[in-house]
């Protein structure tokens, strides 16, 4: 499925949908996987980041999240599926190809680790894409220069081993599938203030632009 039937799928009212779909959502959803981590961390991100982007950059969003599961013909009702957690990750084969399919069919994944989560998913990507590496995208990347410019790349929102923030990507065949955001926890940042004693609402600000930039990029690349 090219780019521009996908996302035809997703807002054309009445679109036919093949068998053993259901008529999609406008929604952000979260990725649920198997392995012991928590999928569920970062609880309000997702619905702050929906209205975050309802107000700032014209998407119309439902204001609650959608939960995928990693092997489900519902990740493609979804052209932005968020990933978080601190744990061990585990696609089994079927999750994997299913993933691929997504991905190289015109649908996109942001994976935010939350501390933790590096060691898991990266093998775990490789089951999904053996052919491609992650690599860090440069600040003059399109990704930091939507509505929102962060001419110094990703921001840091979260202090985890005092190491800079980095965003990787996967590219294929030209396109950015999978953003990954490493040492910088936007999730954190798009929770409600005052779940983490420390952060500043300048900080959450910053988070929330840069998700808004990352949905904004997805949808439109």
């Amino acid at each position: 499925m090219k780019r521009r039937e996908f996302m035809g799928v997703l807002l054309a009212a009445g679109a036919m949908l093949p068998a053993g779909f259901t008529m999609p959502s406008y929604k952000l959803a979260r990725l649920k996987y198997n392995g012991g981590g928590d999928w569920y961390a970062n609880r309000t991100a997702l619905t702050n980041l929906v209205a975050f982007c309802n107000k700032n950059i014209g998407t119309n969003f439902d204001t609650e999240e959608a939960v995928v599961e990693a092997g489900s013909p519902g990740l493609f009702n979804y052209p932005f599926v968020y990933m978080t957690g601190h744990g061990n990750v585990v696609f089994t084969d079927q999750e994997a190809a299913n993933l691929r399919k997504y991905l190289t069919g015109g649908g996109f994944l942001h994976i935010d680790d939350n501390y933790g989560l590096d060691k898991f998913i990266r093998p775990q990507m490789k089951k999904v894409l053996p052919e491609l590496s992650f690599t860090e995208l440069s600040p003059q990347h399109l990704v930091y220069k939507q509505k929102f410019q962060f001419p110094a790349g990703l921001p840091k929102i979260h202090e985890h081993d005092a190491k800079r923030p980095q965003g990787f990507a996967l590219v294929y065949k030209g396109r950015l599938v999978c953003f990954y955001t490493y040492e910088c926890d936007l999730g954190n940042g798009w929770e409600d203030y005052g779940t983490y004693a420390g952060d500043s609402e300048a900080t959450r600000q910053k988070a929330l632009k840069m998700g808004a930039n990352l949905v904004q990029y997805a949808l439109t690349q």
